[in-house]
């Protein structure tokens, strides 16, 4: 194998480490919850959204970015909370998973933080059997518990 070869295969795995492990926080009312950063596209300031008739409560609508139209997902109704007004803080995070895009509507965005593999543990109650429907794993940052989102199931679970 020739050096060129080793470095293109060195150059790979760089790329493949700059979003491991790595997590955009947000809240929605004072819950931190985190999803992977290699999903997200942008985030962007909430905007005019085009409701859809026949859709449930919890997709607000579509909104129309640089061209493409996105549908729109409330995080606080998707979670059963109960509606707020948006304001200065609300923010879209646009998300691409499985060559879908869709936008999620949160309380407010925090950082990228990085949550190593041995600081993420399943949630309490998936060994209790009990499942919850949107969080993968909780991730242990000091003091502090991110509730790190499984994003399948956040978007297209019934």
């Amino acid at each position: 194998m020739s050096m060129e070869n080793e470095q293109v295969d060195m150059d790979l795995v760089l790329e493949e480490d700059t979003t491991k492990d790595k997590y955009l926080t947000f809240e929605i009312d004072s819950e931190k919850y985190g999803i992977d950063i290699s999903h997200v596209i942008e985030i962007i300031t909430i905007c005019a959204i085009t409701w859809v008739p026949e859709t449930p409560d919890f997709l607000k609508g579509v909104i129309n970015l640089r061209g493409s139209i996105i549908p729109v997902i409330d995080a606080r109704l998707r979670f059963r909370k109960p509606e707020k007004e948006y304001d200065s803080l609300t923010c879209i995070i646009v998300i691409e998973y499985e060559n879908y895009k869709v936008g999620v509507i949160v309380d407010t965005v925090n950082e990228v933080m990085y949550i190593p593999e041995e600081s993420v543990s399943l949630p309490p109650n998936a060994k209790l059997k009990y499942q919850n429907k949107f969080i993968k794993s909780i991730g242990k940052v000091d003091a502090d518990v991110q509730l790190l989102l499984d994003v399948d199931k956040f978007l297209f679970l019934d």
